[in-house]
């Protein structure tokens, strides 16, 4: 064998076990996106539970209104966290929840605490768990992040509104409607189809 082609051969060889050793080290795509998916199962799961928590808050200290947000609210993340597991088990996952005690302030500081978390989830975790799920392709990942996004974009703006409103949401409690498909939360059903998913408005739950 000339020098020339040992030196080819050499190269080729080096190249097939470094491209291995990448194989062996670097995870398949599709793990990242089933990583988030966990991510977004433990906080919408976790989320459900505060929400409930806040909920029983809002009513002992009078507030009906609130706490009927926080029901609605609750309804909506319970939805996302069992289309999350939907996905997570199309990946070959098991969906795991890690439930931790809520932290329970005044209805007034739960509502600010609600305005932060609806904001993070709506501006930073759901719209980078979306690229990567572009990314890979996986459209079935896509659909729930981005069923999810919606939701707590309304959330946000729902939580905000009964924070500047506090004083005038006590007594009794008012009635929310949740989309069963995708989580969209809203006061009215002045609609035929769902503004996120599509659904019929039949497919809402009031929640009060």
């Amino acid at each position: 064998m000339t020098k020339t082609a040992y030196a080819l051969a050499l190269t080729f060889l080096l190249v097939i076990v470094a491209t291995a050793a990448y194989a062996v080290q670097s995870p398949p795509a599709n793990d990242r996106t089933l990583a988030n998916l966990q991510t977004a199962f433990n906080g919408e799961s976790n989320a459900h539970a505060r929400y409930l928590a806040f909920a029983t808050k809002a009513d002992q200290e009078g507030y009906g209104e609130a706490a009927s947000l926080f029901r609605a609210t609750a309804k909506a993340e319970e939805i996302h966290a069992r289309n999350h597991a939907e996905e997570i088990k199309k990946l070959g996952g098991s969906p795991q929840a890690k439930i931790e005690t809520p932290v329970v302030a005044s209805t007034k500081e739960n509502l600010e605490a609600a305005v932060h978390g609806e904001t993070y989830e709506r501006d930073t975790m759901y719209p980078e768990f979306l690229r990567e799920a572009r990314a890979v392709g996986n459209t079935d990942a896509v659909r729930t992040f981005n069923y999810a996004r919606n939701a707590e974009a309304e959330h946000a703006k729902l939580f905000m509104e009964a924070f500047n409103n506090l004083d005038n949401m006590r007594g009794k409690r008012k009635t929310y409607y949740v989309c069963t498909v995708c989580g969209y939360t809203t006061t009215n059903l002045d609609f035929e189809k769902c503004r996120s998913c599509y659904s019929p408005k039949e497919r809402y739950e009031a929640v009060s």
